[in-house]
């Protein structure tokens, strides 16, 4: 459902996203809300030349799953890497991995969920309440690891705002494909000075739900033999989380600091007896400054340290433990005007510490340092017309140890890279209706350090993983043109996209199968190895919202959508693995007084274009439906809901999964859920 709006005069009011709630939910406010984004846009732009999306309010609990790639997974130009219900992470037109950005509240998550699929993101989508999506490059801001595009969430457990009072949320709800049980409460209190935000939140799910056999006819035979018809085994599990923030505001600024904790227990379908148990610990501090005096208007801070570690146990006993210590700071300063320059330049620091240990471990202990200095300027060239230009200069230390691992013998010296981008906007108003928004940019990512020194068994997803060295930077020149639309009738947009890489790192199967020493065996576990590669990345994105009327019967709209992404290796002239196919989407929407409701239908082609060793996946048409109805308890606003997703039970395998052949995603479920603010 469309989120309801501010009127023009409540714009420039600085509310918490609590407060915004409590305002949306007013009966009656019911005007058509238009969100600024926040993500890559440090001087406030109205409009970004970059595509981008925002899910909030009413949209993002019924869009909710257990994950955050499934929560995405709808958004034109993102697909899921889904690993099953216990891990899933966007990718964003082809590109995942240390190519997409995952933030907190502008900052980096520092967790492990890039090194592989069946690594989580430690994060609950219920306790965020408003997620934006940049598609394309945004390393200028972010860092080279943000080639492909940046995923932002926002909780506010460091009140932005001040808050009179105490407010809160909660929501319930059970059901879906894997029997899910899930609560989450927050408090938030403050006296219009000193703010404080409280969470918690608790998530179980039973193996999923599946049409059939998990098993697809490309899928080696189970040596068990005892899979389950219409169960996905192994799938189960649980995740919770909690957290506590407070912060000082003022006129014009806060301060603040957040503790957060999340930990979970979940299954890997590619291994019937390997679990895997994660926690991560987060700290965090921001604080901004506003109206100063000087050359800078204003001044923000964001850094968070995080202590993180990931138990791969197989038949009850620990193979490998990965541990992730490190911490990100960035401060951003916005200038005052220079002529009809506005802009901010800024600075980023990052470290991580890496360890694998066990027998198991098919990475080395890793310390990563990085520094990066960068500049953003805006020009309004005419009325109509809006440039922007920037650059990142980015320098990256990658030191590992071996500890004596002859598997690792390749880690025997650190590498440096220095990477640069460099990237330009225009938005041009060609009507009230119509606009034009044009990016281009050249970024350079620097390897990983699992992709210079993998050398190993990777239990959790049955597969053999060999890194590169000698790999040098990824490089890529990007560019972006799409057609804006909005005559109150059809808001939407239609956008082209092109990529080549220069030099493209991709996990990419060889065909051969291993034994977990590394040797050649017809029974062993398939091979993939970190190559570059020249690469090219097209496609489209098309959306458009359109109000098809409003009568007694209540108002009525019609949400259209397609993606697709073509990515071929330019080296050997195939297709580039795990790439979704073409998607087309269409939901009628209805609202009437205190109810809501929607019917949507998702097609999906089947993909056969993959490389050769690699299997297609067919196609397929799912139908889904919610609906939902406010009402009010005193002075708490409520939603009652119930959404169906793949109502007609089909078979459906994502291309973008590396599990494809073996974890279908889920076949029917009904959800039922209940929300409240105060």
């Amino acid at each position: 459902m469309s989120s309801p709006a501010f009127p023009r005069h409540l714009r420039r009011l600085r509310l918490t996203p609590l407060a915004t709630a409590l305002l949306i939910a007013s009966p009656a406010y019911a005007l058509e809300l238009q969100p600024q984004v926040i993500t890559g846009n440090p001087l406030g732009s109205s409009q970004l030349a970059s595509p981008t999306t925002v899910l909030e309010g009413d949209d993002l609990t019924l869009q909710q799953q257990g994950s955050l790639g499934e929560t995405l997974n709808k958004q034109p130009g993102v697909s899921s890497s889904y690993f099953g219900p216990g891990a899933s992470r966007p990718i964003i037109r082809g590109l995942d991995g240390d190519r997409i950005r995952i933030l907190r509240n502008g900052v980096g998550a520092l967790d492990a969920s890039s090194l592989s699929y069946d690594h989580a993101v430690p994060l609950d989508p219920v306790n965020v309440e408003r997620i934006e999506i940049v598609r394309g490059p945004a390393a200028l801001l972010y860092g080279g690891n943000a080639i492909g595009g940046v995923v932002n969430t926002f909780d506010n457990r460091i009140p932005t705002e001040a808050i009179e009072g105490i407010h809160g949320a909660g929501e319930l709800r059970y059901g879906g494909a894997a029997t899910t049980r899930s609560s989450a409460g927050k408090l938030e209190a403050g006296d219009g000075t000193f703010a404080l935000h409280l969470d918690a939140n608790a998530r179980e799910f039973n193996d999923l739900k599946i049409p059939g056999y998990a098993r697809s006819r490309h899928a080696p035979e189970n040596e068990d033999g005892d899979e389950k018809k219409g169960r996905l085994g192994n799938s189960n599990g649980r995740q919770d989380g909690g957290a506590v923030g407070g912060s000082y505001t003022w006129d014009d600024g806060y301060a603040g600091l957040s503790y957060s904790t999340h930990d979970a227990n979940y299954g890997s379908p590619a291994e019937q007896d390997v679990r895997i148990r994660m926690k991560q610990d987060h700290y965090a501090f921001a604080s901004e400054m506003r109206n100063l005096q000087g050359p800078f208007s204003s001044l923000k801070l964001n850094a968070g340290y995080t202590d993180y570690e990931h138990r791969e146990i197989e038949g009850g006993e620990v193979g490998t433990t990965f541990k992730n210590k490190g911490y990100e700071a960035r401060v951003e300063a916005r200038h005052v005007p220079i002529g009809p320059l506005n802009g901010v330049i800024g600075a980023q620091v990052n470290r991580n510490e890496f360890s694998a240990l066990g027998e198991e471990a098919f990475v080395p202990q890793t310390d990563t340092n990085s520094g990066a200095l960068f500049i953003l300027e805006e020009l309004q060239a005419t009325e109509r017309l809006t440039l922007s230009l920037g650059g990142r200069l980015e320098h990256t230390v990658v030191d590992p140890d071996a500890k004596g691992n002859e598997r690792f013998a390749a880690a025997d010296r650190s590498q440096s890279f220095t990477a640069g981008s460099l990237s330009s906007g225009a938005v041009f108003t060609l009507t009230p209706i119509w606009s034009l928004a044009a990016t281009l940019g050249y970024t350079e990512r620097a390897p990983t350090f699992y992709e210079l020194y993998a050398n190993g068994a990777h239990v959790a997803t049955g597969t053999y993983e060999v890194g590169n060295a000698n790999l040098s930077k990824e490089k890529a020149v990007s560019s972006d043109l799409a057609l804006r639309f909005d005559n109150g009738t059809h808001k939407g947009s239609v956008g082209v996209f092109y990529s080549h890489f220069s030099n493209y790192i991709g996990l990419l199967g060889t065909g051969r199968t291993l034994n977990d020493e590394g040797e050649p065996d017809a029974d062993g576990i398939p091979e993939y190895t970190y190559s570059g590669v020249r690469a090219r990345f097209t496609g489209f994105e098309a959306k458009d919202h359109w109000k098809l009327g409003e009568n007694a019967y209540g108002k009525f709209a019609l949400e259209l959508a397609g993606d697709y992404t073509r990515a071929t290796n330019l080296d050997t002239g195939e297709a580039l693995p795990r790439i979704a196919p073409l998607r087309l989407s269409s939901g009628l929407l209805w609202e009437q007084d205190r109810w809501q409701a929607r019917i949507d239908v998702e097609h999906a082609s089947n993909q056969g274009r993959v490389p050769a060793n690699e299997s297609g996946t067919d196609g397929y048409t799912t139908l889904g439906a919610s609906a939902g109805y406010h009402f009010d308890v005193g002075s708490s606003q409520w939603l009652a809901f119930v959404k169906g997703d793949n109502l007609t039970n089909q078979t459906v395998r994502y291309a973008s999964s590396i599990l494809r052949d073996i974890a279908p995603a889920p076949g029917r479920g009904i959800e039922v859920g209940l929300r409240t603010t105060f």
